[in-house]
């Protein structure tokens, strides 16, 4: 029998508020213990604010997955420097079924024990049968190098309103683990932003496609954002299967650390028609998504205490 962690704050129609009328919460990231030694890729592919920047023309062709899509030519970047900040705060995942299947996916660190990811990498009715029976952790993986070793996680979480309804907008799950990875990689900042803040801001988004290095490499692209919605924001950034659940980030400034306003999770099949364009698009991280990380972060830490 799995020893699930409770989701502590359930949520409820009730207590739904727009996000546009709350005030910003953030949570501040750590950078970590291991060397502090400056990444090409950053360097390299790393966008910041809302300055102008090329974006990519939005072609007709669409490769789509069950969850993330290609949109036009593949522009993604594969990162080599993996074992730097802040790609090794990016995890690789290998979720296993009660049943045995095997899946892969990405998740990210918020906190020392804490990993956020897609709801349905933790829990799924028809592919685990419900909380997944295990899954592993491979914090900055380039192929078969594991950095920062290799963690197998049995105590997840998720938002209620995925566990008993399976809304998209609330596809977040959590993994806690049983030691402070983050103490030794860092981790991101978290924040829920206006949709005045997000409008037009340019996003980062990494992790581990299954149709390159079969979730073993990570790959990174960035654009600008399209639309903010109420739940969710839309980008022409490429992504593909098993990228679920990997951070979209802003820099404010390009000297300014990480700030995750969304996971990615879902491709341009779940794009409403009336928007009019071809885009992916992620759970946006409102207030209550907000609260609910931030429960998880403190009990961490109250456990690594």
């Amino acid at each position: 029998m799995i020893d699930l962690m409770p989701v502590s704050k359930p949520q409820s129609d009730a207590s739904m508020v727009s996000p546009s009328e709350c005030q910003n919460r953030e949570l501040v990231g750590r950078r970590g213990t291991a060397p502090a030694e400056k990444s090409r890729a950053a360097a390299d592919y790393l966008v910041a604010g809302k300055s102008p920047a090329p974006v990519r023309k939005r072609y007709s062709a669409i490769k789509a997955g069950a969850f993330e899509s290609i949109v036009g030519a593949d522009d993604r970047q594969r990162v080599l420097d993996t074992e730097l900040t802040p790609w090794r705060m990016v995890c690789s995942l290998r979720m296993r079924s009660r049943t045995g299947a095997v899946a892969t996916g990405t998740g990210w660190l918020a906190g020392p024990r804490t990993i956020i990811t897609a709801g349905h990498h933790v829990f799924h009715r028809d592919f685990h049968g419900g909380w997944a029976e295990s899954i592993e952790v491979c914090a900055g993986r380039n192929r078969a190098e594991l950095p920062y070793s290799r963690f197998k996680a049995t105590h997840f979480a998720a938002i209620d309103r995925w566990v008993e309804h399976a809304d998209p907008d609330f596809d977040i799950g959590c993994i806690q683990l049983d030691r402070p990875l983050g103490e030794l990689v860092g981790w991101f900042g978290v924040a829920s932003l206006t949709p005045t803040e997000l409008d037009s801001a340019l996003v980062n988004i990494s992790g581990y496609p299954a149709d390159r290095g079969d979730g073993t490499e990570q790959y990174f692209h960035a654009n600008r954002i399209l639309h903010v919605g109420d739940r969710r924001i839309f980008y022409d950034v490429d992504t593909f299967g098993a990228q679920s659940g990997a951070p979209v980030w802003i820099h404010r400034t390009p000297s300014a650390p990480p700030v995750v306003v969304a996971l990615q999770a879902y491709g341009t099949g779940g794009t409403p028609f009336d928007l009019g364009i071809a885009a992916n698009s992620a759970p946006r991280i409102i207030p209550e998504i907000f609260d609910m990380i931030q429960t998880w972060v403190h009990e961490d830490i109250s456990v690594a205490a």
